[in-house]
């Protein structure tokens, strides 16, 4: 049996928080949710997640940052940033530092879904919990 891949999700807004874990969850991801990038620091070990989902802008840390600081610990995880607010030159910032997408909230679900099979280097279903179809071009 294969373990699930495990996304942390990192919002200071718990209501997008919660919102992001079950739909990765329906997407047949594990997550762990933190509510800052210090939580999700604390908790980082070699291995531990597959991915991350971080805010850009949050209190203290934000989700720029904390993609290199993550990256200046040696990680190659891929990094999904998603903002409210989104802007060129945090976009260019994002993607400079590695991050694999730059989304705007509210999150399309065949968009977060598509960015995080590529980012996993899967193109099938990661679990059969998922909903949808397997018609191409999805």
């Amino acid at each position: 049996m294969s373990k699930l891949p495990v996304i942390a999700i990192v919002d200071d807004d718990e209501a997008m928080r919660d919102a992001l874990c079950e739909l990765v969850q329906v997407m047949g991801f594990s997550t762990e949710a933190f509510d800052c990038a210090a939580a999700f620091l604390a908790d980082l070990a070699p291995g531990r997640f597959d991915c991350l989902i971080t805010d850009v802008r949050m209190p203290g840390m934000d989700g720029i940052d904390l993609q290199r600081r993550v990256r200046a610990l040696g990680s190659a995880m891929p990094v999904v940033m998603i903002t409210a607010a989104p802007d060129p030159a945090g976009r260019a910032r994002a993607l400079a530092g590695g991050a694999c997408a730059y989304l705007a909230k509210p999150v399309d679900d065949s968009t977060l879904l598509d960015h995080l099979r590529s980012a996993l280097g899967r193109d099938e279903e990661p679990g059969e919990q998922v909903n949808g179809d397997d018609s191409p071009g999805g």
